[in-house]
């Protein structure tokens, strides 16, 4: 398998490039549009074509490149079914399995953060978009957001994969790449060390974040897949 995590320094956004050596068909998950040169670079260095384009949700700060990577190189865009966001060319629900070359992929819907998020989830690591991150967990203040559902979410779809599992995750503000489904059940800070329900709900309702700063802008455009942008 080729793999690559991309990072985009402005939203502190992870996004991930893999691809099926035998075949050359590839993936992105979660691209940001201002990266789009950089992914068409990358893909021809590495003699990959691009089939799909995986989005873990519909973002509120930043744009996705979804739809310029489909008029450009004629990808397809996936997105969970009640993200919101009709223009993509398939609606995944939960369960289902994404088969690129020999690379498969098992979308998991994981809401809380958004009702529309999924984790993807591979024989070895997953993917966990805003879900879960390291050392946190995304913010439920807004968008569909609900903190019992997305403690929920974690429990039972995310912390019931085998320990050694690798978590990569949408974000990460502190300078961290990968961790471990062990390493959050025992050290998560919102989750972590048997934290309850009602303690999770509890500690999300106490952050008090700041409105998202590209929201007005990022959320009807990823909407459109990225292209509804002035």
């Amino acid at each position: 398998m080729i793999f690559r995590q991309l990072f985009e320094n402005e939203t502190s956004t992870y996004s991930y490039l893999l691809g099926c050596e035998r075949t050359r068909r590839a993936v992105l998950i979660d691209p940001v549009a201002s990266e789009i040169d950089d992914y068409v670079e990358l893909l021809q260095a590495l003699n990959l074509k691009l089939i799909y384009t995986l989005e873990t949700h519909v973002h509120a700060d930043h744009i996705t490149a979804s739809g310029l990577l489909r008029e450009k190189l004629g990808s397809k865009s996936i997105v969970h079914r009640d993200a919101g966001a009709m223009c993509a060319d398939l609606l995944v629900t939960d369960g289902v399995l994404l088969q690129i070359g020999e690379l498969e992929f098992e979308v998991r819907h994981t809401p809380g953060h958004t009702s529309g998020c999924v984790s993807y989830v591979m024989s070895d690591r997953v993917f966990t978009g805003d879900a879960l991150l390291i050392g946190g967990s995304g913010r439920t203040d807004f968008q569909q957001g609900d903190a019992g559902q997305l403690y929920d979410s974690i429990i039972n779809k995310l912390f019931s994969l085998p320990p050694d599992a690798l978590v990569y995750p949408g974000h990460d503000y502190h300078g961290n790449t990968v961790s471990t489904i062990k390493q959050e059940m025992a050290k998560n800070a919102r989750l972590g060390s048997g934290k309850s329900r009602e303690d999770f709900i509890a500690i999300m309702q106490d952050l008090k974040l700041a409105y998202p700063r590209f929201i007005d802008k990022a959320l009807p455009a990823n909407q459109s897949c990225g292209l509804a942008v002035e």
